[in-house]
């Protein structure tokens, strides 16, 4: 008679969870997905109203061969269960005097436009890409998907990340070679993508321009949260389980062992091993008790420094804009001091520099015919700031629409159908995130591979992360990169043996 296999649960089903969820349950392990919110996806959730779909969160997709390893560890093909198109161009970047830029994977078309934008850098511009192809072989393709868990592995890598001059920041990095100061902005802004300052932010982060170079990128034909159903449906065709609307109240321990979870609902949850794509302060802070924490102590994780919050506004229109783009960056007049007030004064300026997502430009089905569906999603204060957004809410959310009524989008407020706002309190309780961050941990170096907390628990046995709040960071590339050295480590750690569940552990497991 055969026993059953290893139970793993794993807390949430962003896109980190689901992902080693597939991977798990393809491995043989018996795999069970706890979501607090009422559908899978985590930050990838979606919205639907009015006819509208607005995916909450991530909106570029690169490196997708990383979703394609996930889809054939499952024995299937990616294409059968979604399609995945190439954006040209990747992003339009606006200036305030009414300048822009463009750029795309083509590489004699991005050096037309930069000799175009900034003669005098064409030069500069090919000597940094052929640096940040050196970062990006480094610190995506050799270190992206390897645990840091011992410190000998920080110090072996140490001559490499001098060489590469990890100690400049990306502005720093991309200031030695191009002069122009809106073209500095152009191939500087990507750590804001995983929640960065470009002043502040490790050069490593530079590979991220290479990445999307190399790789492009990409769009789902129904929006991420069709990727989101993609991995559910295959978690569930693998036999899978997923439990939804179960808030997980506290990791339970018997030693220094995980052996399960209690749900807000009183409900407990056996398991061998917890994988936990919950925020990863708060899943030491509020589902661990401070007694079995000797590495990250509640002193330890109020000292870190955490990303930059988030304001998104979604909305939808009954007219298009075809003349904006899929992904557009609208960057405020002040580049540096803005990053200063958001990330070190925590304070909400009069100006602002956003992201504009427009879905409908590549594919008009997110909207109802001849409508548009956008979000803009501006970088803001965590909740350190006590900015209080109850209030602030809606006086910000008319500052950005007149900002676009009057610069991009003509007649929106007369053409808007359906709107909603997600504030950084949002972030805070609806996503359980420690200060609001919009991405976790910030990525400074001191933050960065050995020293952001490790993929497996320091202090609690068969407890795994995987998510932006562990290595090797936030951006659905590092995400589902956490999912691959998950794995890995569980199948190292805890290979498929005959176990017995341990209920009588259980009873007896620390609340």
């Amino acid at each position: 008679m055969q026993e059953p296999s290893k139970k793993v649960i794993v807390i949430g089903s962003g896109f980190g969870g689901l992902s080693a969820a597939v991977r798990l349950q393809a491995r043989g392990y018996d795999v069970e997905i706890v979501e607090a919110r009422d559908q899978l996806g985590g930050r990838a959730y979606v919205y639907r109203q009015d006819g509208f779909t607005f995916d909450a969160g991530p909106t570029v997709i690169t490196a997708p061969f990383l979703l394609d390893e996930i889809f054939e560890a499952a024995g299937r093909r990616l294409r059968d269960y979604v399609q995945i198109v190439p954006v040209d161009p990747f992003y339009r970047i606006e200036f305030h005097n009414g300048r822009s830029f463009e750029y795309n994977g083509d590489e004699a078309e991005t050096e037309r436009r930069v000799a175009e934008f900034a003669p005098g850098d064409l030069e500069g511009y090919r000597t940094m890409i052929a640096r940040a192809k050196s970062i990006f072989a480094k610190g995506f393709v050799e270190l992206s998907d390897k645990p840091f868990l011992r410190f000998s592995d920080m110090i072996r890598i140490v001559p490499d990340f001098i060489k590469l001059q990890s100690y400049r920041t990306v502005y720093g990095f991309v200031s030695q070679f191009i002069q122009d100061p809106q073209l500095r902005r152009v191939f500087s802004f990507h750590p804001l993508l995983v929640g960065g300052n470009p002043f502040q932010t490790t050069s490593i982060y530079a590979l991220i321009h290479y990445l999307e170079r190399q790789w492009g990128v990409h769009y789902a034909m129904g929006g991420t949260g069709a990727l989101v159903t993609a991995l559910g449906k295959v978690f569930e065709e693998l036999g899978g389980k997923v439990r939804l609307s179960s808030p997980v109240r506290r990791i339970l321990t018997q030693g220094k062992r995980a052996v399960g979870i209690e749900t807000v609902h009183g409900e407990r949850i056996a398991a061998d091993l917890v994988v936990s794509n919950a925020d990863v302060a708060n899943t030491y802070r509020l589902m661990l008790p401070p007694e079995v924490r000797r590495k990250n102590t509640d002193r330890k994780l109020e000292a870190m420094r955490y990303s930059m919050s988030l304001y998104v506004l979604y909305f939808g229109t009954s007219r298009r804009y075809p003349d904006i783009r899929h992904h557009t960056i609208i960057l405020s007049d002040r580049y540096r001091e803005l990053l200063h007030d958001i990330f070190n004064r925590k304070v909400l300026s009069d100006d602002f520099s956003l992201y504009l997502h427009r879905p409908t430009a590549t594919d008009p089905a997110m909207a109802p015919p001849g409508c548009d569906c956008f979000y803009a999603l501006i970088p803001v204060p965590n909740q350190a700031s006590g900015i209080d957004w109850r209030t602030e809410a809606k006086p910000f959310r008319d500052r950005v629409m007149r900002f676009l009524g009057d610069h991009y989008l003509p007649g929106l407020e007369e053409s808007l159908v359906t709107e909603r706002v997600f504030t950084p309190l949002d972030f805070e309780t609806t996503l359980n995130s420690y200060q609001g961050a919009g991405f976790s941990f910030e990525p400074v170096f001191q933050q960065s591979a050995w020293f952001r907390p490790h993929n497996v628990s320091e202090d609690v046995e068969n407890l795994y992360f995987v998510g932006a709040g562990t290595h090797p960071g936030a951006g659905v590339p590092g995400v589902l990169s956490s999912a691959k050295i998950a794995e890995r480590l569980i199948c190292e750690r805890e290979p498929l043996r005959a176990t017995v569940r341990r209920e009588p552990e259980l009873a007896a497991a620390r609340p």
